[in-house]
Formats: C-alpha cells, sequence, structure tokens
C-alpha cells in the first residue's frame, strides 16, 4: 500500500519535530541576553603586535579589553582564574557562559573587580551587569589550555 501525500508529510514533521524544539531553544537563549550591549575586544596581548614587544621566552599573562558604549573589560587570564575589572567601576556580578559546561557567576565588588574561578575549558562569553542597570557581553573568547611547566627532573637526571 501506497503512502499517501499527507501520511509523508506527517512523517516528516514527525521526523522534525525533535529538531525544531532545539532550535527554538538555541533562539531563545541567543535571545536571552538581547539588552546587553555587545563589548568588541579592541585589545588583546596575544595578536601579534603585541607579542612582537614582548621578549622571546618571557612568560606573560594574556590580557584581553573589551569595549562597549557604556562599559569596558579588563581581563587577565592565569593559568586557573580570569581577573577582571569593569570600567568605569561599579557593583554587579558578571558571568561567565560556556559553550559546553555550567555558567560561573562571580560578584564584582565596589571598584568593579571580580574573580572567574574555574577558567572556562571551552570557548566562552562573559556577561557583565553592574547594579546601576548597566550590562555589556563580550564576543566569544576562545582561551588555549595552561601552559604545563616542565618537570626538569632531578640533578642525576641531568648528568646523563
Amino acid at each position: 500500500m501506497k503512502a499517501t501525500e499527507t501520511q509523508r508529510t506527517a512523517a516528516a514533521i514527525r521526523a522534525r519535530r525533535g529538531l525544531l524544539a532545539r532550535d527554538a531553544a538555541v533562539v531563545a537563549f541567543t535571545w536571552h541576553s538581547i539588552d546587553a550591549e555587545l563589548a568588541a575586544l579592541t585589545f588583546d596581548s596575544a595578536a601579534p603586535a603585541a607579542v612582537a614587544a614582548v621578549r622571546a621566552g618571557e612568560a606573560s599573562p594574556r590580557f584581553l579589553t573589551f569595549t562597549s558604549a557604556d562599559l569596558t573589560i579588563e581581563l587577565e587570564i592565569g593559568p586557573d582564574a580570569i581577573i577582571g575589572q569593569i570600567v568605569p567601576p561599579q557593583a554587579g556580578h558578571a558571568d561567565a557562559c560556556p559553550a559546553r559546561g555550567a555558567v560561573v557567576t562571580a560578584p564584582i565588588d565596589d571598584i568593579g573587580c571580580f574573580i572567574i574561578r574555574p577558567r572556562p575549558t571551552s570557548p566562552f562569553r562573559l556577561h557583565c551587569h553592574a547594579d546601576s542597570g548597566v550590562s555589556a557581553q563580550t564576543t566569544w573568547i576562545t582561551l588555549q589550555p595552561p601552559a604545563r611547566t616542565r618537570h626538569r627532573g632531578t640533578r642525576r637526571d641531568q648528568h646523563r
């Protein structure tokens, strides 16, 4: 017995139902922070021009600056945490929203400082909410895994 056009259409809709629900969830999540202004990356110490100014072999943290009309977000990327400050300084909270994993929320103190710990392991966006009602969200940030220190071995190992 041949399937009618209506039966084929109904089967196609049932097959897509799961995808449609997922698509709707993605759109809803994307729009949840629409009131936050997008803060653009204006400085990255890992950019070629900034790296050229650092001597070879010198280990230093990565610094990022994001700027919106109302807030500047300054970040220092450490091996296990992100230290940040919003300018102008004001209290609030910061959310690190990773592509995978749980959101990490940190309080922002009166001078605008916060610490995100642990450091996200997947690409993430940082959403800073000031108690004054101003908020800004960074573009996606991708970090390299922290550099591991090389074990030099014992003195006897070095003489072999």
